[in-house]
């Protein structure tokens, strides 16, 4: 059996190892991005819904600490 390699083969693998490389930190790159911009979205939803809210005034629940935050 013939184990000799190709030198064109070889460089051709690397090309090929190293071009899948850059693909994949792309792709890492974006869904980065994509995870930070829902991160802030979901930040601005959770509070404009929560604010600024008060302690219950009556009740056993929610007067010593707020729960709602």
């Amino acid at each position: 059996m013939d184990m000799s390699v190709s030198p064109a083969l070889v460089v051709d693998r690397v090309v090929q190892t190293r071009q899948g490389a850059a693909e994949q930190q792309v792709q890492i790159a974006v869904l980065k991005e994509a995870m930070q911009t829902q991160e802030s979205a979901a930040a601005a939803l959770i509070n404009g819904v929560a604010g600024s809210l008060p302690l219950a005034s009556s009740g056993s629940v929610g007067t010593q600490v707020n729960t709602l935050v």
